[in-house]
């Protein structure tokens, strides 16, 4: 299997994040990809490549270009305001202030744009987004192209991303812009598993009225678990999309057994799905010891739901979403892709 891998990634160097009421170091950090793509050359899992550059196209195609042009600009803008260190929102248009009006000035900007407060815009966000983002479409094209599976080491991830919000250490949503790609060059279904501990807001409220891309996420139940306000059972699209989004919320301390009872559901109706192609927003964050999440899978796990998913029979693509335990991060991962192609560690 090859790895897709750039290291402008590391132009993505926030330095702080607010969690439970402090200033931490983010766990969000450069560190968790260079610990994956050491554990995937010392275990010989294919050639790792360079991204290709895919444009703007791809991005617009599942993003507001006013959302994007405010990525772009909105590290520069803040500066030019006089502020210090990273971007961060403390304003938002909460339900009691709902408004069609975008702020001209970026702190009025930045609430708007974003999801949550915990993640910061940084010099050299923009770039790592845009990096990341031909990161994914690279390894959808070789899986288009005839590979079985491929895996794209995208930092920063981007499920929470939605059509016109960051948040969630995510800025432009990988996944969405790989399905669309998809869809784009020849594929008529796509199916999107997120494994992710978080519920993939982001990617749920692009293809929420679709009938195309099915959504499936096995995640922390919503009300214990970030980002709070999407992902509970009852959410299965609207419109053309009714039936097209499925939600398995789960609780606190849920083991390996259970966990792999809902998957076995996913995939069941992936294959009624018939997709075409299968893409996985790869979270290894349902790790036992990760820091920031509560679900209780150890390391051979991840070999036995990467076995589970091969018997889908699909093209696949992998691309790197969560997981904070980072000394593990590395083992996890490649246990994921090893038990796909069916090694042994």
């Amino acid at each position: 299997m090859r790895t897709v891998y750039s290291e402008k990634h590391k132009l993505r160097d926030a330095k702080i994040e607010i969690h439970e009421g402090g200033l931490v170091a983010p766990f969000e950090c450069p560190r968790r990809a260079e610990i994956i793509l050491d554990r995937v050359r010392s275990q010989q899992l294919g050639e790792v490549i360079a991204p290709n550059d895919f444009g703007m196209a791809p991005v617009l195609a599942v993003h507001d270009a006013g959302y994007v042009e405010f990525l772009r600009t909105c590290a520069a803008e803040w500066a030019a305001a006089g502020y210090g260190g990273e971007a961060i929102a403390n304003c938002w248009p909460t339900r009691t202030m709902n408004s069609p009006h975008i702020p001209r000035f970026i702190e009025g900007k930045i609430g708007y744009y974003a999801l949550a407060a915990e993640t910061t815009v940084s010099q050299g966000t923009w770039e790592a987004a845009l990096a990341a983002k031909d990161v994914a479409l690279t390894a959808t094209d070789l899986v288009l192209g005839g590979d079985r599976a491929a895996f794209g080491l995208c930092r920063p991830p981007g499920h929470h991303a939605a059509h016109d919000q960051f948040g969630g250490y995510c800025f432009l949503n990988n996944a969405a812009i790989a399905a669309q790609h998809a869809r784009d060059n020849g594929a008529n279904r796509v199916a999107i598993l997120d494994v992710d501990f978080h519920h993939g807001n982001g990617t749920q409220q692009i293809f929420y009225d679709r009938d195309d891309v099915f959504f499936l996420s096995l995640h922390g139940d919503p009300m214990d678990a970030f980002p709070h306000f999407l992902g509970h059972a009852d959410e299965r699209g609207i419109g053309a999309g009714l039936g097209f989004t499925a939600n398995y919320p789960l609780p606190p301390n849920t083991p390996y057994s259970v966990w792999k009872s809902r998957l076995d559901d996913a995939l069941t109706q992936i294959t009624e799905f018939n997709a075409d192609v299968l893409i996985v927003s790869l979270g290894l964050d349902t790790y036992e010891n990760d820091p920031i999440s509560f679900f209780k899978l150890k390391s051979d796990d991840f070999t036995d739901y990467g076995s589970s998913l091969a018997q889908l029979n699909l093209p696949t693509v992998f691309l790197l979403e969560g997981g904070y335990a980072v000394e593990e991060v590395g083992v996890n991962t490649v246990n994921v892709l090893q038990g796909f192609e069916g090694a042994t560690i």
